[in-house]
């Protein structure tokens, strides 16, 4: 007797009860793609892509302190434009970078080397 009470209780959907087993709701999908928020792989490739829009400017600035080195200050100007050619390779600017760390060598060696015979 005790179980068609249960039973009849339950069939009775206009009285809430918190141990009812059959749950009347309603699901559905969304149509919009979920809303991802930016996590910390987003914010490195943001400042990866800002590195590489200044890493060319970086790398003719390197380029062109290595070859003013040539001219002017060849010990000095060398050893900046070697650093600051590492900069450009290490931001991006691989072939810049890289003719600024040349052209400074190659400046340094001759500003030691050379120039005091003369």
């Amino acid at each position: 007797m005790d179980q068609e009470k249960n039973h009849n209780r339950f069939e009775n959907r206009d009285e809430p009860d918190v141990n009812r087993r059959n749950f009347d709701e309603e699901t559905a999908a969304e149509l919009t793609e979920p809303y991802r928020a930016k996590n910390d792989s987003d914010r490195r490739n943001d400042v990866e892509d800002a590195n590489r829009d200044n890493a060319g400017w970086i790398g003719y600035a390197a380029l062109a302190i290595s070859i003013i080195s040539l001219f002017i200050f060849p010990v000095l100007l060398g050893i900046v434009g070697i650093i600051v050619g590492f900069i450009a390779r290490r931001r991006g600017a691989g072939a810049l970078g890289a003719w600024a760390i040349g052209i400074g060598v190659v400046s340094l060696l001759i500003g030691i080397f050379i120039t005091p015979f003369f």
